[in-house]
């Protein structure tokens, strides 16, 4: 008698002759494995059909694939039990399948969308991408690849690498010679027609330096040395409003291509023994600061370092760490290293790859667009001081919508940043920080690790008459009590070879550091020369101060030249007052006696100058 098998998809047969049920000391009896898959047994209870692919016993294990006495076989087979000319088993019917090639297109320049979602009627068909429907979007492919999808009002703001322009939704545009162009429904596709904005602008490979605010847009396009504002006036280069040549130049520094980073720790040979998953760093080696190590993130490679110095390479990543990766610190990888018998291994170097990177950010409490220009990002860079963290060159500035202009630079270097309800908040390794913060008495200044207020500074420059050469004599300003002045440096005066040694050196005139009121002030028994800090306010001897003295709230001070004298001076060093040049570099920092981490203000700094008797 025939009969048919269907069979879907596949041709594959488990041939398996009948095998009774050995003998067992167990009181349940195993049941008979009658033809079909083998039965195992689990916790005495009757197990189900074990998949003899997946079987990973050794091969004298009671079933396991070799131990069967060749009753079991895996055949695949196109006729119904191989006979000659038998019925043939095809493949069946094949779903969707409408393209042989397995080859994977990357249209990077492309727009597509799935089905519908409504959750009203649970109706989904988000991955459904029937090829039978319009739903991609080409745009010129000379333009780059999509960097950013913006979604505005009823378009869609596309940013390519050499192109912004705007894909409308629903709808297409038409135009016409007397009403321009014109937008109209009726049978439409859900991505309309793109229209570009004016100019040969783009975003390049920077998506992370896009912001915006109301109506106004911001990124950055590094291939052409700018930064951008999109506003309803269209697109606008605000990197020419007097920093022009500092965007050329710096934009220039972050580079598209990964760097190897690697940071070592030293770990406790005697404990690391065996194999293990588990680890500590004791303290910190090559490339690290002493107190910790920054920058090593999940799925780091490590490599282990022989006492010689010989580096093992090894395919264990970090999977997980606590709270700051850091000295004392435990950390877990993934798969196991075998660390030997102890003193094989010394260190660990933790491997990761990153790219310089250009971070924007909309700051609305200042209302201004801030950018970081980060050529080796704070993730992988080794940290220097507290605030910039900086393995690399690292620059964060301001641009003020209300003056038009970039207003300041800042001394962070933050792995990202952004605004909620009128707050700016900055987010550096694991911590977030709220920035302007008015409810936290004594706080300010304290932030990214800094030890000491001091460590926040104000940097201007003197630029009167500025063709004219000048001798400044004094400082002063007007603002809280606490300021001191660290560095006043004049320009460089000339690029000169001393007696023909082919040593060419730079000269500035500088002045020595300013003490704030407070730091500055002495006595008789407290001279200056052994470091004075505040003095007892009840003492009767009278005070005298070597920094800033204050003058009808007013805190002015004179300037003392500390300059070494050069080649043809008459009169110079100490023995001169105040400093001259065309301008002055002034850093002014706070103090670390004066109401720390209280309201420091400063509203105008001046200095006092005469013209040179130069002519």
């Amino acid at each position: 008698m025939s009969y048919k098998i269907g069979v879907k998809y596949f041709n594959c047969f488990l041939l398996k002759k009948v095998i009774p049920a050995p003998a067992s000391p167990d009181p349940v009896p195993l049941p008979p494995q009658w033809p079909g898959l083998p039965w195992f047994r689990a916790n005495n209870s009757l197990g189900y059909p074990a998949y003899p692919f997946a079987s990973s016993l050794s091969p004298n294990t009671p079933g396991s694939f070799k131990n069967l006495n060749n009753n079991m076989f895996f055949i695949e087979e196109s006729r119904i039990k191989g006979g000659f000319n038998n019925a043939n088993i095809t493949n069946g019917v094949r779903a969707y399948v409408v393209n042989e090639s397995l080859d994977a297109t990357d249209k990077k320049h492309s727009l597509i969308y799935s089905g519908l979602l409504n959750t009203r009627t649970s109706f989904i068909e988000t991955n459904v991408f029937s090829i039978a429907d319009p739903l991609v979007r080409d745009l010129d492919p000379l333009n780059g690849s999509i960097q950013k999808l913006f979604a505005e009002d009823s378009n869609l703001m596309v940013l390519q690498e050499n192109k912004i322009s705007k894909v409308l939704v629903n709808k297409n545009a038409i135009y016409s010679g007397e009403q321009g162009s014109l937008e109209t429904g009726g049978e439409v596709n859900v991505l309309g027609q793109d229209v570009p904005y004016l100019g040969e602008y783009g975003i390049s490979r920077n998506p992370e330096s896009f912001a915006f605010y109301g109506y106004r847009k911001y990124f950055a396009d590094k291939d052409r040395a700018a930064i951008l504002r999109l506003s309803r006036d269209g697109i606008t280069e605000i990197s020419g409003y007097g920093m022009k040549d500092y965007f050329r130049d710096n934009l220039a520094l972050i580079s598209d291509n990964y760097q190897r980073q690697v940071y070592t720790g030293v770990i406790n040979t005697g404990l690391m023994t065996g194999v293990r998953t588990e680890a500590r760093i004791l303290s910190g080696g090559a490339g690290t600061l002493s107190g910790g190590i920054s920058g090593v993130d999940i799925g780091a490679l490590m490599e282990l370092v022989e006492a010689d110095g010989t580096v093992v390479a090894t395919n264990s990543r970090v999977t997980s760490f606590e709270t700051d990766f850091a000295i004392g610190q435990d950390f877990n990888f993934f798969p196991a290293i075998d660390f030997g018998a102890g003193g094989v291994y010394n260190k660990i170097n933790f491997v990761t790859f990153k790219r310089g990177q250009i971070l924007g950010g909309w700051d609305a409490h200042q209302s201004s667009y801030t950018v970081s220009l980060q050529n080796i990002p704070r993730s992988i860079a080794t940290p220097v001081t507290p605030l910039n963290s900086s393995g690399g060159n690292f620059d964060t500035l301001g641009f003020d919508e209300g003056v038009n202009g970039w207003t300041s630079f800042y001394s962070y270097k933050p792995n990202a940043f952004g605004s909620l309800k009128n707050n700016f908040f900055t987010f550096i390794d694991s911590e977030i920080y709220q920035h302007y913060d008015e409810t936290t008495p004594n706080n300010r200044t304290k932030f990214y690790g800094a030890s000491k207020p001091a460590e926040a500074f104000v940097e201007f420059i003197f630029n009167p008459s500025p063709t004219v050469v000048k001798n400044f004599n004094t400082i002063g300003y007007e603002g809280s009590n606490g300021w001191e002045v660290d560095t006043y440096l004049s320009d460089i005066e000339g690029f000169d070879d001393i007696n023909g040694t082919g040593i060419y050196s730079e000269f500035q005139d500088s002045t020595k550091s300013i003490k704030s009121y407070v730091e500055g002030a002495y006595d008789s028994s407290n001279p200056p020369l052994t470091g004075a800090t505040a003095l007892d306010p009840t003492a009767t001897q009278p005070i005298f101060r070597v920094g800033f003295d204050r003058k009808e709230n007013h805190y002015v001070a004179n300037l003392i030249n500390n300059s070494f004298v050069r080649p043809g001076e008459i009169i110079g060093g100490v023995k001169m007052s105040g400093v001259k040049g065309y301008i002055m570099t002034v850093k002014l920092s706070i103090d670390d006696s004066t109401d720390s981490g209280g309201t420091k203000q400063l509203f105008s700094v001046s200095s006092n100058y005469v013209l040179s008797s130069m002519p």
